[in-house]
């Protein structure tokens, strides 16, 4: 009962804390000014954070947007088609490349996708698609959103590949063997039989890739830019949440209410990745029966 009990104790009281702390902040204006506010000027007493979230939305979102159809494809792979000894050389492959520090993501980042993104994306898809402003900026650094979503995509691969892998692995045998009893093909078992089933799962495995999305810190503080703006291009510098905390905590503390700002913007990312990993729990506990 104890090993139920702790952990919930201690997300409570984080929580308490981080809403103690971030307190003041609140009692000084409305909740809707500091989440919805663009402007970030600590200095005039100014903090919104509307341009944080959603340059955090931007990357996120960015990064799921590239990494989930090859890791869905890679688990069908995986499960339905790879011969045993793939799939024991490429489980502890996964794991290892999940366990890399996000620094060394980061660094990778600075000196190969930023660098490609500004030379070779960014001009391309820039004139191939010059009517559209997704693709159009004023920002030719390289860093930027996509920057940013490309190392992202790259680091929350192996966890969505090796947790829809396991979900397809746990569905019975019996409805595969049943599919094609009937004549169906195996790709027409895994359209129709084997993804239907798994849904759950899969929505799962989305969901913490994005709740590891979502807090990460070092490998994003070091490519997007970190420009105090709402971005509107994927060429755009963003400044997400996870990068606001950690370069500016511990400076300018005498400025009233910047520490109170900084906890609530903690806060609010704590309570979205808790969202998405409660979502997460919740679709796994569906297709396991738990």
């Amino acid at each position: 009962m104890g090993y139920v009990v702790f952990p919930i104790i201690l997300l409570l009281v984080m929580v308490a804390m981080l809403l103690l702390r971030a307190f003041p902040i609140f009692s000084a204006g409305t909740l809707v000014d500091f989440l919805l506010g663009k402007d970030w000027h600590p200095l005039k007493g100014n903090f919104g954070l509307l341009p944080f979230i959603t340059g955090t939305f931007w990357v996120t979102f960015g990064a799921l947007l590239v990494a989930v159809p090859p890791c869905l494809l890679a688990a069908i792979y995986l499960s339905e088609y790879a011969l045993r000894t793939t799939r024991t050389f490429v489980k502890p492959l996964l794991d290892l490349l999940a366990g890399i520090p996000s620094v060394i993501y980061g660094a990778w980042g600075v000196l190969v996708v930023v660098p490609w993104v500004q030379n070779v994306a960014s001009p391309i898809l820039r004139s191939l698609f010059s009517d559209i402003p997704l693709f159009q900026t004023t920002n030719y650094t390289g860093f930027s959103v996509m920057s940013g979503a490309l190392v992202l995509a790259i680091m929350v691969a192996p966890i969505i590949v090796s947790v829809v892998w396991e979900v397809f692995q746990a569905l019975p045998a019996e409805l595969r063997q049943a599919s094609l009893a009937l004549g169906a093909t195996q790709w027409e078992t895994i359209w129709y039989v084997v993804l239907p089933k798994s849904r759950p799962g899969i929505l799962a495995g989305i969901g913490l890739a994005f709740s590891r999305a979502f807090g990460e810190t070092m490998a994003v503080l070091m490519v997007v830019g970190n420009v105090v703006q709402i971005p509107h291009s994927l060429f755009d510098a963003a400044y997400p949440l996870t990068a606001l905390i950690a370069n500016n905590y511990g400076e300018m503390m005498s400025i009233p209410m910047y520490d109170a700002a900084l906890m609530g913007a903690a806060l609010v990312l704590m309570l979205l990745v808790m969202l998405f990993n409660s979502l997460s729990a919740f679709y796994l506990n569906r297709i396991t029966g738990g």
